[in-house]
């Protein structure tokens, strides 16, 4: 239940008589209602206020069954129209019987009026009916026609209704026309008015019959035939004692569910996040001291690298860099010059693990565009065996992380200009989607946005790299270069030190990460 749920439920309990108990020595509703009748034709004769054409009566009937009577007409049951049940001292009766909702409001032009005269405005008023502000006249530089209103009138907002912008005026003041002041009869406690039309039954009934698409409002004749559940005068004060009991509980209820809800939102990514760290740290699965050590899965790495090289299949770094362990520290040799690596080494492996360079062992090239865009000469307007692989394809058409499909196509001279991809792993480099990645399912030519990273050699599980790129993520963002347009480039992706575990543990950590990443889904 949402903190507003919960709210709705205690203000519907609350004009149910289920909030607090009713007590039998309580003067009845209904002599409170006759009472109001009373006041108004006192009213009424000292012409402060007009005689209703249609003066509405509800009583119950010999069968318990509601009726109304309205005007001269012949009283009707109104037991259909009536929403709930309500306890027996209570009484049903009509909004504009028990307050001056439809009388006419007293005018003034704003630049008639005092300037150090309350002026409230909508924007004053917080969603739920909390005062924000409070301005003078002078202060808003008011214009325009605005209405009076007493200390304790109701002010109701009837400019979209459903915010519930309802309060009872703590001192005298002129409003925005849009907020409707006015005053209940016979000593009825406002507090209890104010929270009733705050009530999920009304608040359904008002927003049903709003008319005005943009601004809607809700009309003084909906207003007026509200049917409010009427309770004894004590039990109304009971009733908004309670309710201010508990609305700074609801309150810090809804603040916890906020931040619950935000957590559980954010709970299954940041538990991936925290797998992918431990397996690159080799804290998710136990090491075996039978594995074969990386240090030897890294030679025989360079190795293959040599023949692939001595086949024309690739080309040889210009940059080789080889990592190594020399009295307990760690060193790096690049360009023929060794230099220690400690203070670039950001947490502890263990023992047959080693680090490297991620160009060390894939191969790392970034896309190319084609242009001019659109141009038939570079670009199909129908399916061809060239797909047209874009950053926004990677979201679209990646389906259990491989992707199978795109929006465009090239010609085969569009091809020319064009980077093509078969087998490999894309890494969106751009601004917007930094780190995403998908395993190609297709062949294609891919979007200058996007890199390839090139597996040639057997000697690695793939899959073990791609968790080392996603756990290193947040780390190749902070890399990435450009101020407005972030990018990853080639010499970021390919200079990444990364942990690398025995072949076999990577198989093994590379399992366990699937399984826990399948349980993670069923959260």
């Amino acid at each position: 239940m949402t903190g507003q749920q919960l709210k709705n439920s205690i203000l519907q309990m609350a004009v149910q008589g289920k909030l607090v108990p009713q007590n039998p020595n309580d003067e009845p509703a209904s002599v409170l209602l006759e009472r109001i009748r009373k006041e108004k034709e006192q009213l009424i004769k000292e012409g402060k206020i007009k005689r209703e054409k249609n003066l509405s009566y509800i009583f119950r009937g010999a069968d318990n069954l509601p009726y109304e009577k309205v005007g001269k007409n012949e009283p009707v049951c109104i037991a259909d129209e009536v929403p709930f049940e309500i306890p027996d001292s209570w009484v049903w009766a009509r909004l504009g019987m028990i307050s001056s909702y439809s009388h006419t409001k007293q005018k003034i032009n704003a630049q008639n009026a005092n300037l150090d005269m309350w002026g409230l405005d909508l924007e004053d008023i917080e969603k739920g009916g909390r005062l924000l502000a409070r301005k003078t006249v002078g202060e808003r530089k008011a214009v325009g026609d605005k209405t009076f209103f007493d200390s304790g009138d109701i002010l109701y907002s009837k400019l979209r209704p459903y915010l519930l912008k309802i309060l009872v005026a703590p001192d005298c003041g002129i409003c925005t026309p849009e907020i409707v002041p006015f005053k209940v009869f016979g000593k009825l406690n406002p507090e209890y008015i104010v929270a009733f039309l705050k009530c999920p039954y009304v608040n359904a009934i008002i927003n049903a019959v709003t008319y005005g698409v943009k601004m809607p409002r809700v009309g003084t004749e909906t207003m007026a035939d509200l049917l409010v559940p009427i309770p004894p005068l004590s039990e109304q004060k009971r009733i908004v004692e309670k309710l201010n009991e508990v609305t700074p509980l609801t309150d810090s209820y809804a603040e916890v569910y906020v931040r619950v809800a935000g957590l559980n939102q954010e709970f299954p990514e940041l538990l991936k996040k925290s797998i992918l760290q431990e397996a690159v740290q080799g804290k998710l699965v136990p090491q075996d001291p039978a594995d074969e050590p990386a240090s030897v899965l890294l030679k025989r790495i360079r190795s293959e690298k040599e023949q692939l090289i001595k086949a024309g299949k690739i080309k040889r770094d210009k940059h080789e860099s080889v990592i190594f362990r020399r009295d307990n520290s760690h060193y790096e040799k690049l360009d023929g010059i060794e230099r220690c690596i400690d203070d670039e080494i950001p947490f502890d492996i263990p023992e047959g693990w080693c680090w490297t360079r991620l160009g060390t062992m894939i191969g790392v090239q970034r896309g190319a565009s084609p242009r001019p865009k659109g141009s038939p000469e570079y670009w199909s307007s129908e399916r061809t065996p060239h797909h047209w692989i874009k950053i926004s394809d990677i979201t679209k058409y990646t389906q259990n992380d491989y992707l199978y499909d795109t929006d465009e196509f090239l010609t085969d001279l569009g091809t020319t200009k064009s980077v093509f991809v078969d087998s490999d792993y894309l890494i969106t480099a751009a601004s917007g989607s930094l780190g995403k990645i998908a395993k190609l399912n297709i062949s294609g030519y891919i979007y200058d946005g996007l890199m390839c990273m090139c597996f040639k050699n057997t000697s690695l599980e793939m899959d073990y790299i791609i968790i080392l790129i996603q756990a290193m993520v947040e780390l190749l963002m902070s890399l990435s270069t450009g101020t407005a347009w972030k990018n990853i480039t080639t010499d970021i992706l390919k200079n990444l030190l990364i942990p690398l575990p025995p072949l076999s543990e990577q198989r093994r950590i590379v399992e366990k990460q699937r399984e826990l990443f399948d349980k993670i889904t069923l959260i």
